[in-house]
């Protein structure tokens, strides 16, 4: 199981790192990735409740003695998305991961901007160096 959580979280950090879109959209595929379930807001009533609750933030609910993780989108999908503890672990190793990838690829990327001998080219014309 953990390989396939790594497996999956390596997966979905190389396609994310090429994704751009950013922000709340980022975090309910890694939500949806770890196994979070997603409710529509599909009632006035619900929607209602949905833009009283913390918005685009992870919030800790317990019930019956069980810890909930919970994160709410009134403005994108309407939505909320609900985890158990296992889920929120799996969460936190993809967004872990997607971390690590995308600071391979900016030290990729200014690796290979370092490696340009921009010198070699000749003069780039007037005010260009």
């Amino acid at each position: 199981m953990k390989k396939h959580m790594i497996m999956l979280a390596a997966v979905l950090a190389t396609a994310l790192t090429g994704c751009a879109s950013v922000g709340a959209e980022n975090t309910e595929s890694m939500l949806a990735a770890a196994q979070f379930t997603m409710k529509k807001a599909d009632t006035p009533a619900k929607l209602a409740k949905l833009r009283a609750m913390t918005q685009n933030k992870i919030m800790v609910h317990t019930k019956n003695g069980r810890n909930y993780y919970v994160y709410a989108d009134a403005t994108q999908c309407q939505c909320v998305y609900v985890g158990n503890e296992t889920s929120y672990q799996n969460y936190q190793q993809i967004r872990i991961a997607k971390n690590i990838a995308d600071e391979q690829q900016a030290a990729a990327e200014m690796n290979q901007e370092a490696m340009m001998d921009w010198n070699g080219w000749g003069p780039w014309g007037p005010g260009i160096y």
